[in-house]
């Protein structure tokens, strides 16, 4: 029986894996469509409004999830009101800073240099996590983390398109998310809440909701009103609301499986991604220096991946030890009366 057990964790690790990765991509996937979207909305259709895109979003969110639970096909987890109070509304607020200000730093500064400074996003969930307890602080994930700051650092060195407001709100939105995604982890996983991507979105967006009702309210609804050029597709809006719905499960989906940290490392893959087809959409400007940089910070976060593959093996292989172990051990300790029972020629057991 034993024999079976070394198959069945490889095949169990590679299962496990494979969710993992497939969980990374999709929110890659999903994250560099709400970008586009979002950009081409803001800064091509004639909708300059940030918040009110993301209150849209949000009250599609928060509706989606409401039905979802109503028709049966997810559970709502039961959250107490601590729990709400000291993990919910925090997030719902960070959440909303972070879409708030990320929406708007689109207004300034182009994608690609956005993607730029978002992949400076590992560096402060790492920081955030060991504050928080949920990242364990090691030489070699420091120095990884060091290899990807640098690589970035020489790619966002000679931005042409450089807007000083642009890059204060992306700074807010980094620090806000990185902050948001430990928190949310810490709601996931040390608090022990179970809870599915729907659960969480029904919790968290109507929270959302209303905190950036209140700007939109006070600060963009009058603006809207009187802007005779604006434009408001319903169809468009509609869609990205949709993709928003889909991304913010991914999230929580991957972090669930994840990590927040290994999430943002992901998400240096996904600005590959976003920098190319912001050339090929938006005509943006991307210099060889740029590229250079980003390859240096993508080798960091492939390596970073390798030591968390090789963590994972260890692991597994401590798992299939321990049942070994404990076999010899029953096995002895099953021997070990019948050769204490057999007397010896002095009259004392062997």
């Amino acid at each position: 029986m034993g024999e079976g057990r070394p198959d069945s964790a490889k095949q169990s690790l590679g299962v496990q894996l494979a969710v993992q990765y497939g969980c990374m991509f999709l929110w890659i996937f999903l994250s560099a469509a709400v970008i586009l979207v979002n950009k081409y909305v803001l800064s091509v259709s004639g909708f300059p409004y940030p918040v009110a895109l993301t209150c849209t979003h949000m009250l599609f969110c928060s509706v989606a999830a409401f039905l979802v639970v109503k028709m049966g096909f997810a559970e709502v987890t039961p959250i107490s009101a601590d729990t709400y109070l000291s993990c919910i509304l925090p997030i719902g607020l960070l959440f909303a800073g972070t879409l708030w200000t990320s929406n708007a730093a689109y207004l300034y500064l182009s994608v690609s240099f956005i993607q730029m400074l978002k992949a400076t996003m590992p560096l402060v969930v790492f920081m955030v996590g060991c504050g928080f307890g949920t990242e364990k602080f090691t030489m070699n994930s420091a120095g990884n983390m060091v290899i990807v700051g640098i690589g970035i650092a020489i790619a966002s060195y000679g931005e042409i398109l450089f807007v000083l407001v642009g890059v204060l709100l992306q700074a807010g939105s980094i620090i806000c998310e990185s902050v948001r995604l430990t928190l949310v982890q810490v709601l996931l996983q040390k608090r022990g809440i179970k809870m599915n991507p729907v659960s969480t979105l029904y919790h968290i967006a109507p929270c959302c909701f209303v905190f950036l009702f209140l700007p939109f309210t006070y600060i963009e609804l009058p603006r809207i009103m009187k802007d005779p050029n604006v434009n408001i597709n319903v169809p468009l809006l509609l869609g990205s609301a949709v993709a928003a719905f889909a991304l913010n499960m991914a999230v929580f989906l991957l972090i669930g499986k994840t990590s927040a940290l290994t999430m943002n490392i992901a998400g240096v893959v996904k600005d590959w991604l976003l920098i190319g087809l912001s050339v090929i959409l938006f005509g943006s400007t991307v210099t060889g220096l740029q590229l250079f940089g980003y390859l240096i910070a993508f080798a960091g976060v492939m390596y970073y991946n390798y030591l968390k593959i090789q963590g994972m093996k260890q692991q597994t292989s401590g798992v299939e030890k321990a049942p070994e172990k404990a076999e010899r051990s029953n096995s002895s300790s099953e021997r070990e009366p019948l050769i204490s029972a057999s007397p010896s020629p002095t009259g004392r057991p062997k």
